[in-house]
């Protein structure tokens, strides 16, 4: 008997993928599919630049305002009243 190599990272067919998971939270996913798209159509990432820049750009604006409300959060007498 063998036992599961530690490297197996199989999920069954119902399991969400963690990525997806975590990317759908941001609220780019629709972006991410595009980049995943454009590079199953073209396998070349330079031919995708402008869905990778869209993607790039939203996930930049979610980390942002992640990051303000994380400040806001910490520092409630800073907002204004």
């Amino acid at each position: 008997m063998s036992s599961p190599s530690p490297h197996d990272r199989s999920r069954s067919e119902d399991e969400d993928d963690p990525v997806d998971k975590m990317i759908s939270k941001t609220g780019c996913a629709e972006l991410h599919y595009g980049v995943q798209e454009c590079m199953a159509e073209h396998q070349d990432w330079r031919k995708c630049r402008p869905e990778v820049q869209n993607f790039k750009d939203c996930m930049m604006a979610f980390q942002k305002a992640r990051i303000e409300q994380q400040q806001k959060s910490r520092n409630p007498s800073t907002e204004t009243a």
